[in-house]
Formats: structure tokens, C-alpha cells, sequence
């Protein structure tokens, strides 16, 4: 059985993501996030453990490692953080790494939509491609995904996935679908996902900026 520990477990992404594992797996979870007895609802006790923690406590990340087969991290903001998350990876034998990110690490997304994205996260793609370069600087079999802008939507669950050196495919896509997405990554045996950068969009959603602006 495998044992997944998801990193920002209180997330928006890491809740949809925690659902679709207890619905579609048998799969044990390790749900590490600041104050987490306080902000995590545990649904399944036999499955769920809660780790109150801080990405830069080496000790607890050190121990939530323990007996872990995979990792998700759902936000690949700061660098410090991500040096520590590999660095206990490492020391603990664990392989798998899936990370969420922002569009334009790579340059890849054109046109109207493109310079409308980097006006506004300009100063987070920057920050950004600095923790991607120590993901794929590893030795992890990791899996970056390059997220459209986000929305809630239970019943939209669409997603098309782009690779790195093609140009991104549309501006939005729901966390509940990029959820889908991860847990069908974790459920995968054959490894085709692994050290792969993917950008991750619903289809038809090619405008010059995210519907919802």
C-alpha cells in the first residue's frame, strides 16, 4: 500500500487532492501543514495522519519521511524550503516528487495571454524558476506542474497537459481537475510521468486572459 505525504496539506489543491485519493485508492495519507490539527478535517482516521509542521523544520520533515513512497507539494514558492524537502527526500530514500507551479517557468506561454501572465506574476515566475531548477537539478523522479490560472468548479473536472517545449495550451483550470490529474500521476506504475515538467490547462480556454477576469 502506498504512503503519500502531501506538503501544504491545507491547501485548496491538497483538500480537492485528499478526497480524490480516499475515494479513488487505497493509498495511506501524511497530511503536513502549519497548524494542521486545527485546520485539516480528517474524513478517515484508518488513512489520514496529521502533522503540524513547517517546511523549514528539518526534524518533523525529517520524521513525516519516514515510510513514505511519495511526495506532493503544493505550493513551490520559497527556496529555502524546497532545498530542505529534497534534502529529506534524500536521506529518507523517497523517489517520487510531484510539485504544483505557476505558468511561464519556461518561458512557454505566448502572445496576448502570455504578456498579460507575466504582468502579473512576473516577480513569482522569477521566484519560481529558481525552486524548479533545484526539482530538476535532482536526482528525484519528479513531476512539475505548471498550473493555468485557477478556479473552483466541482463540475469541471477537464484537464490537457502540455510538455516542456510546447507552448502553453489555455489561460485556467480547476483545482479540482489538476486534483484528478496528481492522483492519476500517484496511481501511475510506469513511470511515464517521471522527471517530466508538464503545463497544465482545460482545453478550449485559449483567451488573452482567464475568463473570470
Amino acid at each position: 500500500m502506498k504512503t503519500v505525504l502531501i506538503l501544504g496539506a491545507a491547501g485548496q489543491i491538497s483538500s480537492y487532492l485528499v478526497s480524490e485519493l480516499l475515494k479513488e485508492t487505497d493509498f495511506k495519507l501524511k497530511l503536513f501543514a502549519r497548524n494542521a490539527t486545527k485546520r485539516i478535517n480528517v474524513t478517515d482516521p484508518s488513512r489520514e495522519t496529521v502533522i503540524d509542521g513547517d517546511f523549514n523544520d528539518t526534524q518533523t520533515l525529517t520524521i513525516a519521511m519516514k515510510g513514505v513512497d511519495a511526495v506532493y507539494l503544493n505550493e513551490m514558492r520559497d527556496l529555502p524550503s524546497v532545498k530542505k524537502i529534497v534534502s529529506a527526500m534524500d536521506d529518507n530514500g523517497v523517489k517520487q516528487f510531484i510539485g504544483a507551479t505557476v505558468l511561464g517557468i519556461e518561458d512557454e506561454v505566448k502572445g496576448a495571454f502570455g504578456n498579460w501572465n507575466t504582468s502579473m506574476i512576473e516577480s513569482s515566475i522569477t521566484r519560481r524558476k529558481k525552486t524548479a531548477a533545484v526539482i530538476k537539478d535532482s536526482d528525484l523522479d519528479y513531476t512539475i506542474l505548471r498550473l493555468a490560472w485557477l478556479f473552483n468548479d466541482d463540475k469541471n473536472t477537464a484537464y490537457e497537459i502540455t510538455d516542456s517545449g510546447q507552448p502553453f495550451g489555455g489561460t485556467e483550470v480547476s483545482r479540482q481537475a489538476v486534483a484528478k490529474l496528481i492522483t492519476a500521476i500517484l496511481k501511475d506504475e510506469t513511470g511515464k510521468y517521471a522527471r517530466q515538467s508538464l503545463g497544465v490547462n482545460e482545453p478550449n480556454t485559449n483567451f488573452d486572459k482567464p475568463s473570470f477576469y
